[in-house]
């Protein structure tokens, strides 16, 4: 699987993804190497030339089929035509062609993973108001992603349980909820919905980092509630389920204090973080730290699907779409982490 190419889907045609990911063939070339593009050619055309104003045009090749795309040679973006549209939408404007364009180049390129024809899926940001707009009917990659891998295995969608995972060199966090209401994501905070993210935590990066990954729990209220006094989902659900986990044999420790476990975990050069990972409760929660160290470092990796997905930690931009200002940083770690995660498939047997 290690050798198979990586597939990259375009991202939503009117925000930045086409622009990051033509920069990362025409500057990272090595790190675009065994990589391919699932997109629509006049999209990817035109964000070569956004980003070219002033050097050479980044030549595209359009391939018929996964296989040619070890025949791309360097500083050149190999493309399997999909998500086609009539003509480039304008930039920085929700569009439901788009939506709908960006959600077919993921379907297919989940498709052609769970079938092994790639090592995996690294996506560009998606738009969730063009997704509803195309009536979708999923909020983002990770929904979609999640609807395949079940339809994949013959299963219902919620017996594939999956967790977002935002990770850079100095932290690592997943989530317990993703994409909900805040006050929906109160009520997911339950000792079943710990426990199995604790479970998907500990497989995921057991295979990734070839031992059992130390956990650290965030508590849902100010100071892990107090013993109580600021809220009971500690007492009544969080450290259940971490004892649950522990019994299993995950070395998960917590809850802690939410506003000082992110320091805990985070590392440095000079000292290792004191955990691998941290489990938050709800989206801002865990992301918000990752994110202040730095979005360009920032990568989301989707926990639990039978395949490997990545994605940069930012949006489709639309303010600056078309500029040829955005930063393929996060593009760049993101090829990188889904790189290694297929090499780890392949030294521990697959998923």
């Amino acid at each position: 699987m290690s050798r198979l190419p990586l597939v990259i889907t375009m991202g939503d045609p009117a925000g930045v993804g086409p622009e990051i990911i033509a920069k990362v063939f025409r500057d990272a070339p090595e790190e675009a190497r065994d990589c391919f593009v699932a997109g629509d050619v006049a999209v990817l055309r035109r964000a070569a030339s956004v980003v070219g104003r002033g050097q050479p045009e980044l030549p595209i090749a359009m391939l018929d089929a996964v296989p040619q795309a070890g025949e791309v040679p360097p500083r050149c973006m190999g493309v399997l035509p999909m998500g086609e549209m009539a003509e480039p939408p304008p930039f920085g404007r929700v569009q439901a062609d788009a939506g709908r364009a960006a959600a077919e180049c993921v379907t297919w390129a989940a498709r052609a993973a769970l079938r092994g024809e790639v090592a995996g899926i690294v996506t560009a940001p998606l738009n969730k108001e063009a997704l509803a707009a195309a009536g979708i009917g999923f909020p983002g990659h990770t929904e979609i992603l999640q609807a395949e891998a079940a339809a994949w295995l013959g299963k219902a969608v919620a017996a594939v349980p999956v967790r977002m995972m935002l990770a850079n060199d100095e932290l690592r966090t997943v989530l317990v909820s993703i994409h909900v209401s805040m006050r929906d994501a109160l009520e997911a905070v339950t000792g079943a919905s710990v426990l199995q993210t604790l479970r998907i935590t500990h497989e995921s990066l057991a295979r990734s980092l070839g031992r059992a990954p130390r956990i650290g729990v965030a508590g849902l209220n100010p100071h892990a509630g107090e013993g109580g006094l600021f809220g009971r989902e500690e007492i009544d659900a969080i450290a259940p389920a971490i004892e649950a986990a522990r019994a299993e044999g995950i070395d998960a420790h917590g809850p802690f204090a939410p506003d000082t476990v992110f320091m805990r975990a985070r590392s440095s050069p000079a000292k290792p973080g004191e955990f691998d990972v941290v489990v938050a409760m709800y989206h801002d929660q865990g992301l918000i730290p990752v994110k202040y160290l730095g979005v360009e470092k920032g990568v989301n990796v989707t926990l639990g699907l039978p395949l490997v997905r990545t994605s940069p930690d930012h949006g489709t931009a639309f303010d600056i779409a078309g500029t040829g200002r955005a930063n393929p940083s996060s593009l760049v770690e993101a090829i990188r982490q889904a790189r290694a995660m297929a090499r780890a498939q392949v030294r521990h047997g697959g998923f």
